[in-house]
C-alpha cells in the first residue's frame, strides 16, 4: 500500500527525522586534484537523532584543480636540482606539489 507525500512526512517526523529541500544553485566538491560542480542540483539536508546529512542530486562537471606551489617549494627545488624557476614550478605541478616527487623526476630517478 503505497504512502502519499505526506503520510511519509508525517512518518518521518514521528520517527525524529525531518527533511528540508534547499534552494541551491551550484554545489562544489572539492579532492585534492578536482571539483565536481553541481549546477542547479537538488539538495536535501537530512535531520535525524541530531545529525545533519546533505544528499545531492544533479548532473555535474568533473574540473581538473590547478596545483599551487609556494614559492619555498620551488626555491627549495630550484637549488636542490640545480633548475630554473621555470622547470621547478613544472615539476612541481606535474608532481601535484610533491616535493620528493618533483626533484626524483628532475634528477632523473
Amino acid at each position: 500500500m503505497p504512502l502519499n507525500p505526506k503520510q511519509m512526512k508525517k512518518m518521518m517526523k514521528q520517527m525524529g527525522i525531518e527533511m528540508d529541500e534547499l534552494d541551491a544553485e551550484e554545489v562544489i566538491i572539492r579532492t585534492r586534484e578536482e571539483e565536481l560542480v553541481f549546477k542547479n542540483p537538488t539538495v536535501t539536508k537530512i535531520t535525524a537523532k541530531g545529525v545533519e546529512t546533505f544528499q545531492i542530486a544533479g548532473s555535474y562537471e568533473v574540473v581538473e584543480r590547478e596545483v599551487e606551489v609556494s614559492e619555498e617549494d620551488v626555491k627549495l627545488v630550484m637549488e636542490q636540482a640545480g633548475v630554473s624557476e621555470e622547470e621547478a614550478v613544472k615539476a612541481l605541478k606535474e608532481a601535484k606539489g610533491d616535493i620528493a616527487e618533483a626533484l626524483m623526476k628532475l634528477q632523473g630517478l
